[in-house]
């Protein structure tokens, strides 16, 4: 049985459902492979460096992490493994960051990654073994529905309150997701397919021509791009294990597990396939990529919700496009300078994108409810619904003692999963 799957070559047709097992040409795969690495790139590269990480490594990483997913579950699930935001709190805490420049103490962060990887790769074998039934049991659709909605909603703050800084920022928020809108909505054919990548172009070069060009804000700068080397290795760090990093650490599996059964949830409903049996798989392909990328010095990586907005807008979910997307990603992981050229993208367009990806994900989730049917005239579902919008959404935070915090999606996950539990058996 080969790893690579043997992809039915179809067409383009608006509106139509490219499938997991199909693949368009190599060179329109090719265009949706860059615009995967678009939509992952700044999240990818925001991670490390709230952490302190080398954000070329986490790039790197992300593409060998999505190879390595691709090949455990066969090419059949369509995902992208990026950096994951679960990690920024557990990482600071454990490692005393100051949130600026290199992490001086990230091999012990290190080794609370690859522990957390290993819990992953544990559950994964234990679904293998025994079926997803527990699962599915701790988390019905109203549970994930909610998880993979408020993974956008409490993204949400991130490009309205940090990447606009001015109000001619916020207006050039308003353009990028205005001519987001504008390619999805009155073009067609591969154009409308790239929706999220020409959008950004399109909003690039007006932020260009106003402020470069007319001096209404903050002009591109492109001298990093012209000193940065086209060749340079990312900076590999070493894992150290220390019990305390990695009891505050390792727990994040909980949310890697969530946020994997909320993607095959998602990707499910929005294609029709029959995913679930490939569940294990994927949180032990999840699993393994996390204990790569830290044993090489990176973060610790998940499917990442962004490519999920995109597979939404675009309705192509072909395996293909990601093994492409990871091949670029590794080649530029090698390469400063094109870390460089994305990092010209001006913030309040990358903001813009943000909105547009982060609110398709938060509809994803929506997504899951309506294709589950799931009833909220059910007040066990209302209750669970409502509650976990509302903490993930508004970043309820719970301190455990003076070393462990959990907060946003972190506390929307686990308090929707005990809260279903709690309210199931009461109504029994």
């Amino acid at each position: 049985m080969s790893l690579i799957p043997a992809w039915r070559v179809t067409d383009a047709q608006p509106g139509r459902v490219v499938a997991p097992d199909e693949r368009l040409p190599w060179p329109q795969t090719a265009a949706l492979g860059v615009q995967h690495v678009i939509a992952m790139f700044g999240a990818t590269v925001l991670a490390p460096i709230l952490m302190g990480f080398d954000p070329n490594m986490a790039i790197l990483m992300s593409g060998v992490g999505t190879l390595i997913f691709f090949l455990v579950v066969g090419g059949k699930v369509p995902s992208y493994l990026g950096s994951s935001f679960a990690f920024i709190g557990v990482v600071i805490a454990a490692t005393k960051f100051a949130g600026q420049g290199p992490n001086p103490n990230i091999a012990v962060a290190l080794g609370g990654i690859i522990a957390c990887g290993v819990v992953v790769v544990l559950i994964g074998l234990l679904v293998q073994v025994i079926g997803t039934g527990w699962i599915e049991s701790l988390m019905p659709p109203v549970v994930t529905g909610a998880v993979v909605a408020v993974i956008g909603l409490n993204l949400a703050g991130v490009p309205v309150k940090n990447m606009a800084h001015s109000g001619f920022d916020s207006w050039m928020q308003a353009v990028t997701f205005v001519s987001v809108g504008l390619v999805a909505v009155f073009t067609r054919g591969m154009v409308q397919r790239l929706l999220i990548l020409v959008g950004l172009i399109v909003a690039s070069v007006v932020y260009g021509v106003l402020t470069n060009g007319m001096g209404l804000g903050a002009p591109i700068d492109f001298s990093k791009v012209a000193s940065a080397a086209w060749i340079g290795m990312p900076h590999f760090t070493g894992p150290t294990f220390e019990g305390p990093a990695i009891l505050l650490i390792a727990p994040v599996a909980v949310i890697l597990i969530a946020e994997n059964l909320g993607h095959i949830k998602a990707v499910s409903a929005m294609t029709g396939a029959k995913l679930d049996a490939y569940m294990g798989r994927a949180f032990i392909g999840d699993g393994l990529s996390t204990i790569v990328s830290g044993a090489a010095g990176g973060t610790g990586v998940t499917t990442y919700a962004e490519n999920i907005g995109v597979m939404a807008a675009t309705k192509i979910y072909s395996t293909a496009m990601f093994v492409v997307a990871a091949l670029i990603a590794i080649v530029l992981g090698f390469s400063p300078k094109f870390g460089a050229l994305i990092g010209t993208i001006p913030l309040p367009v990358m903001g813009g994108v943000s909105i547009v990806v982060f609110g398709l994900i938060a509809v994803a989730g929506a997504k899951i409810w309506v294709e589950n049917k799931v009833d909220f005239g059910n007040n066990t579902n209302l209750i669970v619904a409502a509650v976990t919008l509302i903490l993930g959404t508004g970043d309820f935070t719970l301190k455990f003692g003076d070393s462990f915090t959990l907060g946003g999606i972190g506390t929307a996950t686990f308090g929707a999963i005990l809260l279903h539990a709690l309210l199931r058996q009461q109504r029994a």
